[in-house]
């Protein structure tokens, strides 16, 4: 336990970082007594392993594993926390006309001969996910598909940690989630919680403060499609017209919940700049920074920087 910047009124704020879920987290709340403090992060370590668990695809007694493995066969019946996760990816998914997907094909999956079945877009693919809310179940219309709560599960364990740290008596933190930043309250000092953006290639040079309090900021950074030649990035061509095409290198959401930033992020770089600001220029609550192959910046409209 690391405790930093003591302020007024004996508050500090008590930091622990631990591997979890893949991803390195970091939990900071302000406090003023440090074994109470251990003893809530505690709490949400204890939950952030909970949701891993619950999420899981591995062991028998796993309801996502039961899921996919009635794929094409039967509804599942699942309690309401992975129901209503299920339901809102699905939501996602239609805003994002399918650029979100919690749905994939298992190349393993063998047809009634014994054949690999054929790769197809309806075995991936969220609108053959049927929901059933009386009954509380989750059917996957074909054999062979699957889902998966690898894009949000840390943004959705990130949120319920903040839920037992609040639930515990914890007014301000910060929890980062393999980079994502899910804040509430203010810092000791009363000021808000706030970081510097920068481009995701000049780390070094931030562009603007940014006020995150009681919200969530997450980053999703293009490292695939382009290729560093004398330390600057070369955009794709149209091959059609020869000249070089805008694309998006990093996109950051900030929005009420990890889940919900997560899921975005990524999307929002496949579907490129003016797709993306016009998605999210329509939804309440829900903001983005775009930069370009030309270190260009985009805002929406709800975005609130300083410099």
């Amino acid at each position: 336990m690391l405790a930093v910047k003591t302020l007024r009124s004996n508050l500090t704020i008590f930091r622990r970082a631990i591997w979890l879920m893949g991803n390195q987290f970091e939990i900071s709340i302000v406090a003023n007594d440090s074994m109470w403090a251990e003893e809530r992060i505690a709490g949400a370590i204890s939950e952030i392993n909970r949701v891993e668990k619950l999420l899981s695809t591995f062991g028998d007694d796993s309801k996502v594993n039961e899921i996919n493995r009635n794929a094409g066969i039967k509804p599942v019946k699942v309690d309401g926390e992975i129901f209503r996760l299920i339901d809102r990816s699905l939501s996602i998914s239609q805003l994002t006309y399918g650029a979100f997907d919690i749905t994939y094909f298992s190349p393993d999956t063998q047809s009634a001969e014994g054949k690999t079945a054929p790769v197809s877009t309806s075995y991936s693919n969220y609108q053959n996910v049927i929901l059933d809310q009386a009954a509380q179940t989750v059917f996957l219309k074909n054999k062979g598909m699957r889902i998966s709560f690898a894009a949000n599960s840390k943004g959705y364990a990130a949120d319920r940690a903040k839920y037992i740290l609040q639930m515990q008596g914890v007014s301000s933190g910060v929890i980062n989630a393999g980079g994502d930043l899910l804040t509430w309250g203010t810092q000791p000092n009363d000021e808000p919680w706030t970081i510097a953006t920068a481009d995701a290639d000049q780390h070094s040079h931030p562009f603007a403060r940014l006020n995150i309090s009681n919200m969530c900021v997450a980053t999703a950074v293009n490292i695939d499609k382009f290729a560093p030649v004398n330390k600057k990035q070369m955009a794709n061509v149209s091959a059609k017209k020869g000249f070089p095409v805008s694309e998006i290198v990093s996109v950051s959401i900030i929005s009420p919940t990890a889940e919900l930033s997560d899921a975005f992020s990524a999307p929002i770089l496949t579907i490129g700049v003016n797709a993306g600001l016009y998605l999210i220029n329509q939804l309440n609550q829900i903001a983005c920074i775009i930069i370009d192959d030309h270190d260009r910046i985009y805002t929406s409209r709800s975005i609130n920087m300083a410099d």
